[in-house]
């Protein structure tokens, strides 16, 4: 291009831009006020963004604002942005809620939406996770979601937090080329159930340069996931980055792409975890998993795969699972585990792991329960590089 079409150009795109600034809805002239329910006001805002022919930004301005529950719906005839500058605040009664099987922020079918602002989405969990008897009670009580995002495309969440949800922070399913940045999860180690960012049936997902820590798995992946990009994250505290648990339903569907790089676990009690459940109908396939750079900071199980999947006795291990997991790298990497076994492999009987490459492990222990040490069944990895602790060295294969 040349200097004097380029200068003849500038104008018009100037013009194009500004044409395109975004119009702003801030909830106060809505009604919106700090320390009262803005549910009212920010629907409205909504209401008027959505339907805007041109770029449109909801500000929730700096303060604190009360919020009982809301459901914003598209489609959007422009992109809208939901820019949060304060905090936003949960009852911290639960049954407090109006629709008590829905979560407590829903955002569904919105194509080009922004999440921004650098503000707070603060679940007030501390009472609900007292509660929570769901790991042994098929029948508990449905504990709201802090962000239930549904059928959401080409959009992006950044530079917000969610904090002490009473249950997962954030729940994606159905979306499509949805990117999490700078992103921030924040509960104490001890809330239950707290998954930080729960993916499902949805498609090229990326959760890039965040910090998750929270009382269950940080990144949990569920069933119909495909490309999954997950890079910069640190973990801790958490359950780690987990794909599963699956194998429940028998209509489940099938798992690919997954990659996790450049992330660290800091004191988790697992790093990076496939887990399906035994005695189960599923017959899904995981496949095409992707480990790279990964540092492990006083993890307890820092790499593994769980076939036998069974917590608080909730199945047999009699009838193995019926998943198939193979093609799955693990590449470089370092740290240091808080438990002896390194490396946990227990995969299917029925269906062994297939085509598992490690390269480059290296995982000290410098605890007192024993040596450093593998734990490998129906798995023959391939390995590239050094591998420390030595890998499957006494591997059993059933027949």
């Amino acid at each position: 291009m040349t200097l004097k079409f380029t200068l003849l150009f500038l104008p018009l795109l100037a013009h194009i831009v500004n044409s395109q600034q975004p119009t702003t809805f801030d909830i106060g002239k809505y009604g919106g006020k700090p320390n009262a329910n803005i549910a009212e006001a920010l629907s409205s805002a909504w209401k008027e963004a959505c339907a805007a022919t041109t770029p449109s930004t909801i500000v929730v301005p700096k303060g604190t604002f009360l919020l009982n529950q809301l459901k914003l719906v598209g489609p959007c005839k422009a992109p809208i942005e939901l820019q949060v500058q304060g905090t936003i605040r949960a009852p911290s009664d639960y049954t407090q809620l109006p629709d008590k099987n829905a979560e407590w922020i829903t955002i569904n079918y919105v194509d080009h939406l922004t999440i921004s602002g650098g503000g707070i989405f603060d679940g007030q969990g501390k009472e609900a996770w007292t509660k929570n008897d769901c790991g042994k009670n098929p029948n508990c009580v449905k504990l709201p979601i802090n962000l239930s995002f549904n059928f959401i495309t080409n959009s992006i969440i950044h530079d917000v937090t969610t904090q002490d949800s009473k249950n997962f922070h954030v729940n994606v399913i159905g979306c499509k080329n949805v990117t999490f940045q700078q992103f921030t999860v924040s509960a104490p180690g001890e809330s239950i159930n707290t998954d930080g960012i729960h993916i499902a049936k949805s498609e090229g997902i990326y959760v890039l340069n965040s910090v998750i820590k929270t009382g269950d798995d940080c990144i949990s992946v569920g069933d119909g996931m495909k490309e999954l990009h997950i890079e910069g994250v640190t973990c801790g505290p958490g359950h780690g980055i987990s794909v599963g648990s699956l194998g429940k339903g028998a209509t489940e569907e099938d798992v690919t792409g997954i990659y996790v790089k450049n992330c660290t676990f800091i004191g988790t009690q697992n790093g990076i975890r496939v887990k399906t459940w035994p005695s189960a109908p599923a017959k899904l396939k995981i496949t095409g998993l992707h480990y790279e750079d990964i540092i492990m900071d006083n993890v307890e199980n820092p790499i593994v795969i769980d076939q036998e999947y069974c917590p608080w006795n909730q199945c047999k291990l009699d009838s193995p699972s019926l998943i198939k997991i193979s093609e799955v790298t693990v590449k470089n990497i370092k740290g240091t585990s808080a438990s002896p076994v390194a490396v946990s492999f227990v995969c299917s009987k029925t269906v062994p792991c297939e085509n598992v490459e490690m390269g480059d492990i290296d995982l000290t222990y410098s605890g007192t329960q024993g040596p450093i040490t593998t734990k490998c069944s129906n798995i023959k990895p391939t390995f590239v590089g050094k591998q420390n602790p030595p890998i499957c060295a006494n591997a059993t294969q059933s027949s």
